[in-house]
């Protein structure tokens, strides 16, 4: 039978601090940029007024009329039909600011 080598470096707790090292680095590079990106959505999301143009998650685009508490009215070209749009079915937003720039 083989016992491992208490002295040796990946003996019963000498792996632990790679393990920890690997956890480290894993969250700075997946987990912290993405909860990034998802408050600067968040503050996007907050801050469309009416007048906006969005596309919805289903690929319908439109002009917000009207902002509710969570949820948009937005009118849709041709026939200028209004939907109710729930916040988080907005996958994309194009204000005056960045039509202008």
């Amino acid at each position: 039978m083989y016992f491992a080598d208490p002295t040796s470096a990946f003996g019963s707790l000498g792996g632990l601090p790679f393990i920890l090292l690997f956890f480290v680095a894993m969250y700075f590079l997946l987990f912290a940029p993405q909860q990034k990106k998802q408050k600067q959505w968040q503050a996007k999301l907050a801050q469309i007024k009416v007048g906006d143009k969005v596309t919805t998650a289903g690929g319908v685009r439109g002009t917000v009329v009207a902002v509710k508490d969570d949820v948009f009215v937005v009118r849709c070209q041709p026939d200028s039909v209004k939907l109710e749009i729930v916040k988080s079915g907005i996958a994309a937003v194009t204000t005056d600011e960045d039509v202008k720039a």
